[in-house]
Parts: structure tokens; C-alpha cells; sequence
């Protein structure tokens, strides 16, 4: 299992930036893919998950109705468009796939089995 996270960068606060995990090891529709971040200072906690088909999308609070998951499942790919983006998005993003999880367990880090490496998204006020 190989996932690659890419597309973070600097955005001014009110802007928009999509993250993106592509896979190279995995049967990528049989598993669940979720989104992390890390903010500076603090513990990673979930932003968003989809199903294994993309019929099923969950939100963290805090970006429901400003991010956007999605999975493209011939292209082995994930992404995560990001709008209105405030400074405390800031924080490195993290892909993670996992090949089972429940509507309340897909929001638990320890749940996912595999992760990208991190790709650090800059919000500026």
C-alpha cells in the first residue's frame, strides 16, 4: 500500500485549495479513504471519510458545508476540495484508507490501516 498525498500549499483565508491522495498498492475500491489533519501544536483529528463506492460521505463539524470529498475509483484517487478556508485549517492533511469501517468507527484515527505521508496546507488571515 502506497499512498501519495499532494496538492497543499498557501491560500489566503476565504480561498479555496484541493488536496489530493493517490494510490499505487492497493484494490483502491475496497477500501474506505478518509482524511486527517494535524494542526501545529496539536493531536490529529478527523476532517472527512467516503465509502467505498462514493455514495456515503461524513464531515467533521468543523468543514461540513465547506469541504468536499471525493474518490475516483478508476483513477486510484481521493481529494478533498476545500472552500472558504479559514487559518485554522491550517495543519498538515493525511490521506488513510482502511478496508472496513462502521458510520461511527470511520471517524476514528486508529480505525485506518494505511497512510499518505502528509501534505502541509497554509491558511493566511
Amino acid at each position: 500500500v502506497q499512498l501519495q498525498a499532494c496538492g497543499g500549499g498557501l491560500v489566503q483565508a476565504g480561498g479555496s485549495l484541493s488536496v489530493f491522495c493517490a494510490d499505487s498498492g492497493i484494490t483502491f475500491s475496497s477500501y474506505v479513504m478518509g482524511w486527517f489533519r494535524q494542526p501545529p501544536g496539536k493531536e490529529r483529528e478527523f476532517v472527512a471519510a467516503i465509502s467505498w463506492t462514493g455514495g456515503s460521505t461524513y464531515y467533521a463539524d468543523s468543514v461540513k458545508g465547506r469541504f468536499i470529498i471525493s474518490r475516483d475509483n478508476a483513477k486510484n484517487t481521493v481529494s478533498l476540495q476545500m472552500n472558504n478556508l479559514k487559518p485554522e485549517d491550517t495543519a498538515v492533511y493525511y490521506c488513510a484508507a482502511t478496508y472496513s469501517a462502521t458510520s461511527t468507527t470511520i471517524l476514528r484515527e486508529d480505525e485506518y490501516d494505511y497512510w499518505g505521508q502528509g501534505t502541509q496546507v497554509t491558511v493566511s488571515s
